[in-house]
C-alpha cells in the first residue's frame, strides 16, 4: 500500500509528500502565527490520510469538526460527558480503531485542558491488545504543555504535562503518533517539542520563535529572515517524513472549513449616519424590557449516551457485519493469503502482523473484529504452511491433526503435513526456516527434534546426512 500522502507543492510546482508510516515512528511539529494557515495546513494532512490512518483530534476551538461532514468522523462533545464517560470513551477509540474530534469549544480553559488530559492518558494507557496506529492531533498545543507555569492550578498543569510527554516521548510504541500545532514556540515545553523530528514551520515575526524555528529547521540566522517573510498557506518543511533538506511547500486546497469568520473584505452596507442611527435605536427600549422578563433557554440536548456511542464506532469499524459467515471467513482467508505470500512475512512480530491485518481487512470492508490475537495466529500459521491449497476433505483432516499441536511450532509442522499431503516428501531446511521465521539451520534442527519428542514427526537421517521426515496420520490426509 503506498503510504504517501501529497500535502501541497513547492516552488517549482513538484509536489511534495508525507509519508504516513515514518509519520507514525517520527512525530511532527507545526508552528505558525494565526493567520498563517496552520489549521488549514493540518486540515489537509487528516483529509489525505483519512482513508490510511486512525485519526483523533483535539480541538479546542471546534476547528476540525467539519471534518465528520465529510470523513467517518465522530464528534465527541467534551462538556457533555463526565471525567470517567471521557475515559471510559478513549478506550473504545483505541479498542474500535475510530477517528475521532474531541471538541472542547464549550469549555472553559482550565476544563479544556483536564478533559483533553485525561482523555490523552486514557488513549495512552490502553491495554496493549489495542496498540493499533493512530495519528493523534493536538491544535493549540501550548495550552496543553505549557513552557512555563500560568494561571492554572498545579495540579492540572502536571497532569496535562504528564499527558502530553507521554504523547510524545511514549506513544510511539503504543502506535500513538503525536502531532502537536503551535502558534508559539516558546510558550511550548520544550521536552515536548523536541521529540519530534518533522516540521513544518510558518509565517512568524518574534526572534525567539523565529530563531528557535531555524535552529530546529538548520539553518542561520540570515536564512532565518526567510521564516519573517513566508505568505499564507507558505510552510517550510524538513524531517525523515517530509525532506531530508528543507523544503518550501505552499498547502492544497481542502475540502472541510472552519468556522472562522471571513478573512476578505465585504462591502458595508449603504447608510449614511442618520440612518444606521436610527436602525440602532428602533425599538431598543422594547427589546431591553422584553429580554429582562424572556424566560430562560430551554436546556441543551441531552448527549448520546456512551453505549450508543460507543456501537456508532464499532459500527464504522466494522461495516460489512452484515456478511454472511461464509463471505466472511473467505474474505479474511484471501487476506491471509496475501499477507502470508509477502517476502519476510513470517519474520515479523505477530503483534505487528496482527495490526496490519486488522488494518487491511478494514481497508477491505472484511467483517474481523471476532478474530483475536491468539485466533490470528493460529490463522497465519495455516496460511503460511499453504493449507488453503489442499482439497477441502485434506483441509479438514489437516485441521483435526493441528488441534493440539502448540502455536509457536504450528507452522512448520503444517508445512511438513502439507507437503507430505501433496506428495512431495520432506520440505528442504531454507523453506520450514522461512516458515518458522528464522535463518538459523540450528534452530530447524532443535525445532525437528521437539517435534519428534512430542510425537508429532518421526524423523530418520541415514549415514550420508539424507533425512526422511513421516507424519503420524498422514495416511488419512492423503487418503
Amino acid at each position: 500500500m503506498n503510504a504517501e500522502i501529497e500535502i501541497g507543492k513547492d516552488a517549482h510546482g513538484t509536489p511534495v509528500s508525507v509519508d504516513v508510516e515514518e509519520l507514525l515512528a517520527t512525530r511532527l511539529l507545526v508552528q505558525g502565527n494565526s493567520g498563517s494557515g496552520k489549521s488549514h495546513l493540518l486540515r489537509r494532512l487528516l483529509e489525505q490520510s483519512a482513508g490510511m490512518v486512525q485519526q483523533v483530534i483535539i480541538d479546542p476551538e471546534g476547528d476540525f469538526v467539519s471534518l465528520a461532514d465529510h470523513f467517518d468522523h465522530v464528534v465527541v462533545e467534551g462538556a457533555s460527558y463526565s471525567s470517567r464517560e471521557i475515559e471510559a470513551l478513549a478506550g473504545r477509540i483505541r479498542q474500535h480503531r475510530a477517528s475521532v474530534v474531541l471538541a472542547l469549544e464549550d469549555l472553559e480553559v482550565e476544563q479544556q485542558i483536564r478533559c483533553a488530559a485525561q482523555f490523552l492518558t486514557a488513549l495512552f494507557d490502553a491495554p496493549r491488545e489495542h496498540w493499533f496506529p493512530a495519528l493523534v492531533v493536538v491544535d493549540e498545543a501550548q495550552m496543553f504543555a505549557p513552557a512555563a507555569a500560568g494561571e492554572m492550578a498545579e495540579d492540572t498543569r502536571r497532569l496535562t504535562l504528564s499527558a502530553m510527554t507521554n504523547l510524545m516521548c511514549r506513544g510511539r510504541k503504543r502506535g500513538l503518533a503525536g502531532i502537536v500545532a503551535t502558534q508559539r514556540l516558546a510558550k511550548l515545553a520544550k521536552n515536548v517539542a523536541a521529540e519530534a523530528s518533522n516540521f513544518l514551520m510558518g509565517r512568524t515575526f518574534l526572534d525567539i520563535d523565529m530563531q528557535r524555528a531555524a535552529d530546529l529547521l538548520g539553518m542561520d540566522r540570515k536564512q532565518a529572515e526567510r521564516i519573517r517573510d513566508l505568505q499564507r498557506g507558505h510552510f517550510l518543511g524538513l524531517g525523515p517524513a517530509v525532506s531530508r533538506r528543507p523544503v518550501a511547500v505552499h498547502i492544497g486546497e481542502v475540502k472541510s472549513g472552519g468556522k472562522n469568520g471571513a478573512a476578505a473584505l465585504t462591502p458595508l452596507p449603504q447608510a449614511d449616519a442618520a440612518e444606521m442611527g436610527e436602525l440602532l435605536h428602533a425599538d431598543l427600549a422594547e427589546e431591553a424590557a422584553e429580554k429582562v422578563h424572556q424566560p430562560p433557554p430551554p436546556p441543551p440536548p441531552a448527549p448520546p449516551p456512551v453505549e450508543e456511542l460507543a456501537q456508532s464506532m464499532a459500527a464504522k469499524a466494522e461495516p460489512d457485519e452484515t456478511l454472511s459467515a461464509e463471505t466472511a471467513a473467505g474474505d479474511v482467508d484471501s487476506v491471509l493469503a496475501e499477507m502470508a505470500a509477502e517476502e519476510g512475512a513470517t519474520f515479523r512480530p505477530i503483534a505487528t502482523s496482527f495490526r496490519d491485518f486488522a488494518t487491511r481487512c478494514r481497508q477491505q470492508g472484511v467483517a474481523s473484529a471476532h478474530i483475536d490475537m491468539p485466533t490470528f495466529r493460529r490463522m497465519f500459521a495455516f496460511a503460511s504452511a499453504g493449507v488453503g491449497a489442499l482439497e477441502d476433505g485434506q483441509r479438514e483432516r489437516v485441521e483435526a491433526m493441528a488441534q493440539g499441536v502448540a502455536d509457536d511450532v504450528l507452522a512448520p509442522y503444517l508445512a511438513i503435513v502439507v507437503s507430505a499431503a501433496r506428495g512431495n516428501g520432506t520440505p528442504d531446511e531454507e523453506h520450514l526456516a522461512r516458515v518458522y521465521g528464522t535463518a538459523s539451520p540450528g534452530r530447524i534442527r532443535r525445532l525437528l527434534e521437539h517435534l519428534e519428542k512430542t510425537g508429532l514427526i518421526s524423523v530418520h537421517e541415514d549415514f550420508g546426512g539424507e533425512r526422511t521426515i513421516t507424519v503420524p496420520g498422514i495416511e488419512h490426509v492423503v487418503a
